[in-house]
């Protein structure tokens, strides 16, 4: 039965099952997290050999010593490695550390204060800065845009990525846009993957915007099918040499989530012309990576193909853990009008959404039973969602029982706070 079709006697029931089952669950001291979207130890494992792959070979493949200075923008071999997953050619790309947030840090602030096309093309010379973001997203966009004090404007993520129609509509009206956020492959928190009209009308986005706007491609989940027939995604570069707009994007992307997060590789693509700048940035606080570490991930996965199998070993582990989070929300919710939630064929999470105004107390009740969710709002600029409905699961980093005691008490929760919430109105 559908919550809204219950009589007044019918939801008291309810509440009074429900809230008994909730009190039990609270008693039996559970401690579980499902807030970030980690590898789970047993995915960290995949990567172990990286521990004495080298051999004591520390020289790259032209000879360099890789253990001394140098090499700011990534050893060559790196970069043969990585552009595949990009989808762009390898001159245009750059590969540094561990963290592609930290490049993106470091693109949103060159751009803020440098600019990429000399001093006079810094976003802040122009008054206020604004960044278009897809909502629900991922709150360390954010969490960058707000500390950099880049005001925030939302557009609905659609099953195909971004709204392009509300994208468009405020490109054209408002010449503070300077940027925009993409996770364009299973999409945090969604899972959505941006379809081929899609791209294309992003790349568009450089003919229409003002001078200096800079598409931050955030492509996390790049490889990270839980299928190999998963949706594919179009070459965003590709579109935008076609369209003139090569420029106007900046693609990242990490083995954050393929090897050791804590020992990963990040890279990033873009045109000739803003590698040139960021280089030029970078140079004032890096005289080279860890190109060792490059050079072990090299020897570790050698092609884009060993990336792929590699994958799969990824997704083996993974898919148990989403059809528990999928298979108990069919089983409990589906049908109730309780909630809604993406099914996403790949990436770190899957996306749920309360009737309106019950987030937060979906989020409390569950941490009263020993589940720690992600915090409501953390999918949307500032921490607000103005529907109070959005729930990030990440069902990675749990044991296969721990998600699936986790989506018990979930499910728990969700019906308890939605039968209160008809039963106060």
């Amino acid at each position: 039965m559908r919550i809204d079709e219950a009589d007044r006697a019918t939801l008291a029931a309810w509440e009074s099952e429900l809230a008994a089952r909730h009190a039990a669950l609270a008693a039996a001291g559970l401690k579980l997290d499902v807030t970030r979207g980690k590898p789970s130890s047993a995915q960290l494992d995949l990567s172990d050999r990286l521990d004495g792959v080298l051999d004591a070979n520390y020289r790259s493949d032209d000879g360099t010593d890789l253990r001394n200075y140098g090499g700011l923008d990534g050893i060559p071999e790196a970069k043969q490695l990585f552009a595949p997953v990009l989808q762009v050619p390898v001159d245009n790309m750059l590969v540094g550390g561990n963290s592609s947030l930290t490049l993106m840090w470091q693109c949103a602030l060159y751009g803020m204060h440098f600019g990429f096309e000399g001093p006079d093309s810094a976003w802040r010379n122009g008054g206020p800065v604004k960044f278009i973001c897809p909502v629900p997203g991922y709150d360390r966009h954010f969490g960058i845009c707000e500390h950099l004090g880049i005001e925030m404007v939302t557009v609905p993520m659609t099953d195909n990525g971004p709204d392009m129609d509300a994208v468009e509509a405020l490109i054209d009206s408002d010449p503070a846009i300077r940027g925009m956020w993409v996770v364009p492959r299973f999409s945090n928190p969604t899972g959505a993957v941006c379809d081929e009209a899609t791209v294309r009308r992003c790349a568009a986005l450089g003919q229409r915007a003002a001078p200096g706007f800079r598409l931050f491609w955030d492509d996390a989940y790049a490889v990270h099918a839980l299928e190999r027939d998963a949706p594919k995604l179009a070459p965003i570069f590709d579109a935008c040499r076609s369209a003139g707009t090569e420029d106007s994007v900046l693609l990242f992307g990490s083995t954050s989530k393929i090897t050791h997060a804590g020992a990963g590789v990040a890279f990033l693509a873009a045109s000739a012309a803003n590698l040139a700048a960021i280089r030029q940035h970078m140079g004032f606080s890096s005289i080279g990576p860890d190109k060792v570490n490059q050079k072990r991930h090299v020897a570790l996965l050698k092609d884009y193909a060993g990336v792929l199998d590699h994958m799969d070993g990824h997704a083996a582990l993974l898919r148990p853990r989403f059809a528990a989070v999928l298979d108990t929300l069919e089983r409990e919710l589906a049908g109730t009008g309780m909630g809604s939630w993406s099914r996403p064929r790949g990436g770190y999470f899957v996306s749920f959404d309360t009737r309106p105004g019950l987030a937060k107390e979906v989020v409390r009740l569950a941490a009263e039973a020993g589940v720690k969710l992600t915090p409501a709002g953390a999918t949307f600029p500032y921490g607000k969602d103005p529907a109070d409905s959005n729930i990030r699961i990440a069902p990675s980093f749990p044991t296969q029982a721990e998600i699936e005691r986790a989506m018990e008490v979930f499910v728990v929760c969700v019906k308890l706070a939605s039968v209160r919430q008809r039963l106060a109105g």
